[in-house]
């Protein structure tokens, strides 16, 4: 799910996830495995499914006329990048087309290894991938086996960054600090965020034109299938980490044949009853859960940042931070909402842990710098606030119209208020964050039904503690993806976990996607390593980058 700006990350990703699994019933099964809903779901996606086949053909036909990356793409030397042709809307394939940014780093194993491609998304709605090549010349450890067998592929999926971008607002206005207290004082407080949600949708369907409607999971994931084509690949090899995960779920469930290796890394839960506004409400219980964990983590190391001995200390002095920005911004710039923007890094990513302590340890001992730094928008960075709006903006698009949204007020304030008096920490700012989906202008869809036995079995990787993505998401799509693998990282919580140093992880992705190899079974691996505290936020910050910490952007 999508969150305001983190100033210590290294490379963008957005988040979504549910902390209840919130079961459903199995409708009942025809003789050919498909249920009554499903068929006149099939039928009604009838023309899309004819239209993605023509597109794919199409580009299968004309592949990728790959170049050196432009300079502003952000990747290193090796990396090549083009472009993939799909249709606007995939019910009209001989209508408008939108052109996708794609890049690629070759494999290192020569063709004796190669087994083609790895397309990646790292999460959004809104998250571009076109950085994860850059694993190959950088010589990432973590995915060296990886990168013999594969070339490495990111893509800004449709409405992101060099993809036909859509936007909802000026993004220099959109980012200026500091904004309202997201948590109400007042119902004059309530109406003035319900306002501004308002005139933000409204924005988008001034500023967006006719690709805002097509902005949905399920024409990203046939976007998908059509790179794949454009790849020259058969079957698609894919990694998926938050919402790529249900990208993945939702190709699964449009393509089951297709698929030759998916890993979904920390999922999105799929159920219908939860995409997307039960999904969000979950999330603020789970923020919740992980933000107490870092504080048990920050009053343990006490002796090194001096912000309280116990957790309830902590609180207490977050509680008095909140207060003090709220009378009088941080440097005039840092309020509440920029706090929660910047402190928020932390229930997401163990490797922001020691960053988010130092910063705010300094605070307390006098020099404000670092965090205004951290937590107020850089107004010169007049193109890294084009992509933080362009970012926001496709993630209310996916998320709005993927799914039906509560239009009534009085349902979003009966649940965030009671959410708020157990889980303040994220409940309201989580709230004026989807608000535009409820007084989306556009028709919203109803949320795809996921059940898919694919042509090779999914592996799922989900820590019991992630809070952008809670553990019970993981646990049903795998209820839902019949042969699939769920890999449990135990007793931790960070996002991403791929990526993160854990061989009883790592090495099972390895298998996987060189010989295609589950366990017989489900299996729970131990926690990776517990983050050490780093007292400085200068090398904190630096070992947030290094670790490759995928950033919350707004």
């Amino acid at each position: 799910m999508n969150r305001r700006k983190a100033a210590i990350a290294a490379a963008g990703t957005i988040a979504a996830g549910a902390l209840t699994a919130g079961l459903i019933s199995v409708p009942s099964a025809v003789a050919d495995g498909t249920t009554a809903q499903e068929r006149t779901a099939k039928r009604s996606g009838a023309a899309e499914a004819r239209g993605v086949k023509i597109a794919a053909a199409r580009a299968a036909r004309a592949g990728i006329d790959w170049k050196d990356c432009p300079a502003d793409w952000g990747t290193k030397a090796g990396v090549e990048c083009g472009w993939v042709t799909v249709p606007l809307d995939y019910a009209k394939p001989h209508g408008k087309k939108i052109k996708l940014a794609v890049d690629r780093a070759r494999s290192t194993g020569g063709k004796g290894k190669r087994q083609g491609s790895l397309v990646y998304n790292p999460g959004g709605p809104g998250g571009s991938g076109l950085r994860f090549p850059n694993r190959i010349p950088d010589k990432n450890p973590l995915w060296a086996k990886a990168a013999t067998a594969y070339d490495f592929v990111g893509f800004d999926p449709r409405g992101v960054g060099h993809s036909a971008p859509i936007s909802c607002a000026d993004p220099q206005e959109w980012v200026k600090a500091p904004k309202d207290d997201p948590v109400p004082d007042s119902e004059a407080d309530k109406l003035a965020q319900r306002k501004l949600a308002k005139e933000y949708a409204d924005g988008c369907k001034e500023r967006s034109g006719d690709l805002l409607p097509q902005m949905t999971t399920p024409n990203a994931a046939r976007d998908l299938d059509v790179i794949r084509a454009a790849l020259g690949d058969k079957k698609l090899n894919f990694l998926g980490v938050s919402y790529g995960t249900y990208m993945g779920a939702v190709y699964a469930e449009l393509f089951p044949g297709h698929i030759r290796r998916m890993v979904t890394d920390s999922v999105v839960n799929p159920s219908r009853r939860k995409i997307w506004y039960d999904v969000n409400l979950d999330q603020d219980i789970a923020f919740q859960t992980r933000w107490d964990d870092w504080k048990k983590w920050v009053a343990e190391h006490d002796d090194v940042y001096g912000i309280g001995s116990t957790p309830d200390k902590v609180e207490a002095k977050w509680r008095e931070l909140r207060a003090t920005a709220k009378k009088d911004p941080v440097g005039g710039v840092v309020g509440p909402a920029e706090l929660l923007g910047f402190f928020q890094s932390a229930p997401y990513y163990d490797s922001a842990w020691a960053a988010v302590a130092s910063v705010w340890s300094a605070y307390l001992k006098g020099d404000e710098q670092p965090l205004i730094e951290a937590a107020a928008p850089d107004m010169s960075d007049v193109a890294g606030n084009k992509r933080s709006e362009n970012g926001n903006a496709v993630y209310n698009a996916v998320e709005c119209n993927d799914a039906k949204w509560p239009r009534d007020w009085k349902t979003w304030d009966r649940d965030n208020t009671r959410l708020h008096e157990k889980y303040p920490f994220l409940t309201w700012a989580n709230a004026w964050m989807n608000y535009p989906c409820a007084v989306w202008p556009l028709k919203q869809h109803d949320a795809l039904e996921i059940r898919a036995k694919t042509s090779h079995p999914v592996l799922l990787i989900q820590a019991t503690r992630d809070a952008a993505t809670p553990y019970p998401g993981g646990v049903e799509l795998h209820k839902r993806l019949k042969g699939s693998r769920l890999i449990t990282e135990k007793d931790a919580g960070s996002h991403g976990i791929t990526n993160l140093k854990n061989p009883c992880i790592n090495e099972r992705v390895d298998a996987y996607l060189l010989k295609g190899t589950v366990d017989a079974e489900d299996v729970t691996c131990a926690p990776h390593a517990t983050p050490q505290p780093v007292k400085s936020p200068a090398k904190a910050t630096a070992k947030a980058k290094a670790a490759q910490v995928p950033a919350p952007t707004p």
